[in-house]
């Protein structure tokens, strides 16, 4: 029930926040009017080219006018309107200096969300590729595909930004504080995001967050005022990324909510000066803001802006080891910050893989052992039984203003096995995967080597929990009944394993003698779309969001499509005479890239052009298998 009145809410929101007045037009000139001859105007043209030719009446906004913003059409200036307009000083109208008299927006109690009018381009309904795009690459049509920016000559970076721009230069904080969702409405965003991305990205401490949480909302709005900026943007940005998995009737809608939070994000972290100082929450903070562009098919500006990411969780030191750069930490605040340093890394080694990009968090002495199971460290000012040096305790900790008798959550374990087995692949991946393919050269050198990296691969596998690995499809329909924490981390962890397994064995290099092992990479795609397909049977709204997921499966169904299409002859030497569509593996395997496109036909509606880009090259890939 309050799933469906959140549903509700937001649907209310982003029409209440898209509700503008339509433009007035002109109208023609009585004919009965007599003519008169018209005189040669003396005085520059300040309408916009558009409304200029249409003859329609221009409120001369920038950077649109509403007539423009309506029309959905390229609004131009003349450069002695735009020179005037820099003259006044500011006294040009524009929508941001309008009435803020809007209706609302609400999550669904009633209550709403105010939202400022909006300055940049509207989303399009559908989204334009980048001039990229029509690159080539073993697996993918670009390097960062499908984004949703004009053209440009670098990676698909073009004009639009990511953060539409709803602010005041003056606002400061009590303008971002003016914005909140009701407290109601934030405790659902807030559970909807420890539900569904907590799991995936365990780096925020709960007990922690909760706690800052409910005292920021229990201060009176004068004091809310002077918040950390910070805080504010953590929140912010929770709160978009659990828009992202409310169910609502409009895909569109929830992308525009979800847009708004994000830019009340990016405002607060600007407010702060995040570019010149940095902390453990603005970290864990950019961090989620890159993983919702990739969401929001935004991929191009997730990369860009992990790269600031990188630079800041470098200039805070989170790649070295906290037991030598920070000992007089308590051991919770040292491993909270190998946490956060796993997920930086997890992030910028998968990113890259999609992306076929250099790989940055390459400079690290954090072992990954240090994050150990003893669950002693969990609480916040124990003191530590292995350093020489006294703990530093925070009288105003959290921990001494509402200690609890039992700070462990039940899923500690299990999170601390998770983040260690995904800390273990993305190691191994960056250096046998990403770092060789940035550069375009092959993986392995002969196929002696290609052997001894599966079995690198295959060694380390074995050393992972079985909770990680476990593949049978009953035990993880019981898992997704009862702990659906755990199988999202299994499920993230079993794609992201066989994706790579799949890459190296489908890695052809012509000098050395090492050609695509056909069996190899067909049964490893088939593994990791395996997981797909449970992820979208056992947790259909969140396979919907996740766009890494998604292009995961894209390309192991593409893979095997071209595998399929090229293979004329069975697999075991003892079928040469039969014909290649009696091979079970190819039949499987073209079945599964049958199903990819019939379940990539539902997913990504969010942005229609994306979606319609991969079904219609995943199609042609499957029309082109003869078998």
């Amino acid at each position: 029930m309050e799933a469906e009145t959140t549903a509700t809410g937001l649907s209310a929101t982003v029409r209440a926040a898209t509700d503008h007045s339509s433009p007035r037009s002109t109208s023609a000139r009585d004919d009965a009017q007599p003519s008169r001859k018209k005189q040669k105007r003396n005085k520059p043209t300040l309408s916009c080219a558009e409304c200029v030719e249409r003859k329609t009446k221009c409120d001369r906004g920038r950077p649109q006018c509403m007539a423009c913003l309506k029309r959905q059409s390229e609004c131009r200036y003349s450069d002695v309107a735009n020179l005037i307009a820099t003259a006044d000083g500011g006294t040009t109208r524009t929508h941001a200096s309008k009435s803020r008299k809007q209706s609302k927006p609400s999550l669904g109690n009633g209550e709403s969300v105010h939202l400022p009018p909006q300055t940049s381009t509207p989303r399009p309904q559908y989204r334009s590729l980048s001039l990229s795009s029509t690159g080539s690459s073993p697996f993918l049509l670009s390097h960062i595909p499908y984004s949703n920016h004009t053209p440009s000559l670098f990676s698909g970076l073009g004009a639009e930004h990511p953060f539409t721009n709803y602010w005041t230069s003056q606002g400061g904080i009590p303008e971002v504080i003016g914005v909140l969702p009701s407290k109601d409405q934030a405790d659902i965003l807030v559970a909807k995001y420890f539900e569904a991305v907590d799991p995936v990205y365990p780096m925020i401490h709960q007990r922690n967050f909760y706690a800052e949480y409910e005292r920021f909302w229990s201060l009176p709005l004068s004091e809310k005022q002077v918040a950390d900026p910070v805080l504010l943007g953590l929140h912010f940005v929770v709160y978009a990324m659990g828009t992202q998995f409310i169910q609502t009737p409009s895909d569109q809608e929830r992308a525009q909510i979800a847009e708004f939070y994000i830019s009340a994000a990016h405002q607060s972290l600007r407010l702060s000066s995040y570019l010149s100082r940095t902390s453990l929450k603005s970290i864990q903070a950019m961090v989620l803001i890159c993983y919702f562009l990739m969401n929001d098919n935004h991929a191009s500006d997730a990369w860009a802006f992990g790269g600031v990411l990188m630079r800041q969780a470098y200039a805070m030191g989170l790649n070295r080891d906290p037991d030598i750069t920070a000992p007089r930490c308590s051991p919770s605040d040292r491993q909270q910050r190998r946490k956060v340093w796993q997920a930086v890394l997890f992030q910028d080694t998968f990113l890259t893989v999609l992306l076929k990009l250099p790989p940055t968090a390459t400079f690290s002495d954090v072992r990954v052992d240090s994050l150990t199971d003893n669950l002693d460290d969990h609480a916040v000012n124990g003191n530590s039984s292995n350093s020489t040096h006294d703990v530093v305790i925070n009288p105003m900790s959290i921990s001494n203003i509402a200690p609890v008798l039992d700070p462990l959550p039940p899923y500690e374990l299990s999170d601390r096995q998770y983040i260690r087995s995904m800390w273990h692949l993305a190691n191994l991946v960056q250096r046998t995967i990403c770092t060789p393919r940035s550069l375009n050269h092959p993986l392995t050198q002969s196929p002696r080597d290609k052997a001894n990296l599966i079995s690198k691969f295959t060694d380390l596998f074995k050393t992972f929990p079985p909770t990680m690995t476990v593949a049978d499809h009953a035990t993880i329909a019981s898992m997704a009944a009862n702990n659906p924490r755990l199988v999202r981390q299994n499920l993230f962890f079993r794609s992201n394993y066989w994706h790579c397994v799949m890459t190296i064995e489908a890695d052809v290099n012509e000098a050395g003698g090492v050609s695509c092992e056909v069996k190899g990479a067909l049964e490893a795609a088939r593994m990791a779309l395996a997981s797909f397909f449970e992820f979208w049977e056992f947790l259909r709204v969140d396979a919907g969001v996740w766009w890494v997921f998604q292009h995961r499966a894209f390309e192991e169904a593409l893979l095997m499509a071209r595998i399929l299409s090229v293979q004329g002859q069975p697999l075991s030497p003892m079928n040469m005479s039969e014909p290649s569509a009696s091979e079970p593996l190819f039949m499987l395997a073209k079945a599964d890239v049958r199903k990819t496109l019939d379940t990539l036909d539902l997913v990504g509606s969010g942005a229609p052009e994306m979606q319609k880009t991969r079904t219609e090259v995943l199609r042609t890939a499957f029309e082109n298998i003869s078998l």
